[in-house]
């Protein structure tokens, strides 16, 4: 990835920032993106115990909006809801105003396309749209989407040249709390609209990293003097890439085009709780036939947390064996700093799924010891 060309990459409005806190940069998502800051443990432990900051501005933050225009309260929002759920399998016409939810994008084989953040906002008159926050691979295959799917009906509105970034960790709620009073009152996967710099801005409780945290959108005339504030603070550290995606998979979390893609269902991927009960009964979304049939009889696989006995990292693409026959694949591995020795996710045959289950995994021709686990690897700390 590092050795691929820089020549057409686009770059955040973070980018100065970036080089100015000595950033390893390298190409991701079409972005030049740094990878590292002071090394990716020292980050991933310093998320872990202080607070965190990331550019995650190459996500596609958009909003879908009803092609009258918003304004009409529930009605309003119940109409832009039932768009949006002829292409996910989660109930959004029941979110409260300030409630995000986490669904999925599904093709008519109930494969994953993307996985995505769908907030309805607050306000009687900013009823009718919905903010949705797509991964930033996958941004110009969904936002096509959902303009060829809901033409006439909604309209698209690109954010992403915005700065979206988050702050991430134990610390986050007191740095966050300086400059957007009121914020703390926040619960996990809600949000608020804020003024900053004269600025309007989105403030959500989430984040992919396990920890409490937020994700701020924000102008980037309003967003960057912000960011340059808070690095001031001793609590906060810019952390790059690569402790981002240790983070997550210590935490569990799928990350898209390596434990999500098109072939794999929700049910198998361990989010079945994506599906509400009023979906499930209703089995109006795509690929519903065989979503409701894996529900029922269960999967054929399940994504599965795995852990190597030896000190050696499984990575994504090794085979997983139960004596001798091949049952699996790892698609997420890596080293996990918090608990000190490699973590890995993966997809196994149901039979073999149970935590505790002895597995060999095929590293350079060799069979290595190691045992399927319960996910997460470390307790997740939300703000319920």
């Amino acid at each position: 990835m590092a050795e691929a060309s820089t020549e057409n990459l686009k770059r955040t409005p973070l980018y100065a920032s970036h080089v100015k806190m000595g950033g390893k940069l390298v190409p991701f998502a079409g972005y030049e993106m740094p990878v590292q800051f002071e090394g990716v443990m020292a980050e991933h432990l310093w998320t872990r115990s202080q607070a965190g900051l990331f550019d995650v501005s190459h996500m596609g933050p958009c909003f879908l909006t009803l092609e009258a225009g918003i304004g009409g309260g529930d009605a309003a929002h119940a109409e832009i809801a039932a768009l949006i759920e002829t292409l996910v399998p989660s109930d959004i016409a029941s979110l409260k105003p300030g409630q995000a939810r986490l669904t999925v994008l599904l093709n008519e084989d109930g494969g994953i396309l993307d996985d995505l953040i769908i907030t309805r906002p607050i306000g009687d008159e900013a009823q009718g749209t919905l903010y949705i926050v797509v991964n930033g691979a996958m941004k110009e295959q969904d936002w096509g989407i959902f303009e060829k799917a809901l033409a006439g009906k909604a309209v698209l509105t690109r954010a992403d040249d915005r700065i979206l970034f988050a702050l991430q960790g134990p610390k986050a709620v007191d740095v966050m709390a300086d400059f957007f009073p009121g914020c703390e009152e926040l619960k996990f996967m809600h949000h608020m609209p804020f003024e900053m710099n004269g600025q309007r801005c989105i403030v959500s409780r989430c984040g992919y990293t396990g920890e409490d945290g937020f994700e701020v959108l924000i102008p980037a005339e309003a967003g960057l003097p912000l960011i340059e504030e808070m690095y001031t603070d001793e609590r906060v550290k810019p952390i790059g890439l690569g402790a981002r995606d240790s983070l997550r998979l210590e935490s569990g979390l799928c990350l898209y085009g390596h434990d999500l893609s098109p072939d794999i269902s929700p049910i198998e991927a361990d989010l079945a709780w994506v599906i509400q009960k009023r979906r499930r009964e209703a089995g109006d979304f795509p690929g519903a036939a065989r979503i409701l049939r894996e529900l029922k009889e269960g999967p054929a696989r399940k994504r599965v947390g795995i852990r190597p006995l030896e000190r050696a990292p499984a990575r994504e693409g090794t085979e997983i064996q139960v004596g001798g026959e091949a049952v699996g694949t790892i698609t997420s591995g890596g080293f996990g700093p918090s608990v000190d020795g490699p973590v890995a996710m993966g997809y196994i045959a149901a039979a073999h799924a149970a935590p505790g289950t002895k597995i060999d995994l095929i590293v350079r021709g060799k069979a290595r010891p190691a045992e399927v686990a319960a996910l997460p690897f470390v307790p997740q700390n939300y703000k319920r």
